[in-house]
């Protein structure tokens, strides 16, 4: 049995600290938090279950230890070079479960948030660039150092290069080196930093600001965002004026304008 999945030693740690939020938290901190096939496992399988659940509105990602998390799991992924094939069709699993998971947050109805303290490099980095938003401990620093073991971060670039300015994004993949919190946050891979060890609180605090909306406005609003970002301007516009339309008609606008026009709070209903 794999013991990081036992009952004692759970890869992945599940709450939900106040109404309406779920918080993950990764546990491999003996290990740098990193990404092995169980944590993976862990992470798409509880996405999974929250994408169709009501009462959670949105999900804050976090880590136990001193490292967000150190990418894939080097010493997993190594031991599969004795293979006959060399390890050709485990990598390729592997990379095609760490895809399919970072997808997962990216489709996620609910908005997902990335409390980051320490370092988050490589897949850890391009965890953080999934998620819709983050917020970064001061002393937090970040990285896809693949040049520097010969393997260039090749799909960390995917979600690094969505979120950060092409040359920014370039000199990270290029140079291997560790950016700041404070650069992070000036390049676009965080929203804000705040002081060391605050993370966490600081993105419960936005998580209750976001749950407090209706939740059918988030999920259509999220899927509106990513889906109009793959497109030209002029269909771009033409989705975002019929997803406004249907947005419209829904119960919780109708709700929510008239609310607004009485100068009263909102009675949310989700549809």
């Amino acid at each position: 049995m794999n013991t990081e999945t036992t009952i004692d030693t759970p890869a992945l740690l599940v709450e939900e600290p106040e109404e309406g939020i779920a918080l993950l938290t990764l546990n491999r901190p003996k290990a740098r938090n990193s990404l092995s096939e169980a944590l993976m496992a862990a992470v798409s399988e509880e996405l999974d279950g929250i994408a169709s659940r009501q009462d959670v509105r949105v999900v804050v990602l976090a880590a136990a230890g001193p490292v967000f998390s150190a990418g894939h799991d080097l010493k997993e992924m190594t031991a599969r070079r004795a293979d006959p094939d060399r390890g050709r069709a485990y990598f390729t699993e592997v990379l095609g479960t760490c895809s399919a998971m970072m997808q997962r947050i990216v489709r996620l109805p609910q908005p997902v948030i990335a409390a980051v303290e320490g370092v988050a490099t490589a897949a850890g980095c391009q965890l953080v660039a999934s998620c819709d938003l983050a917020v970064a401990g001061a002393a937090a620093r970040f990285c896809t150092p693949g040049v520097h073991i010969g393997l260039f971060c090749s799909t960390p670039m995917v979600a690094l290069s969505r979120n950060v300015p092409r040359k920014h994004a370039m000199e990270m993949l290029l140079t291997g080196e560790m950016v700041d919190a404070q650069d992070a946050a000036r390049f676009g891979l965080v929203n804000r930093v705040v002081a060391e060890g605050e993370a966490l609180a600081a993105a419960l605090a936005m998580a209750r600001t976001i749950a407090a909306k209706s939740p059918l406005t988030l999920k259509i609003g999220k899927r509106a965002f990513y889906e109009q970002l793959e497109m030209g301007l002029s269909d771009a516009y033409r989705h975002a004026s019929a997803v406004m339309v249907e947005n419209m008609l829904a119960r919780d606008a109708e709700e929510g304008i008239g609310a607004f026009i009485e100068k009263r709070e909102p009675n949310w209903q989700g549809r």
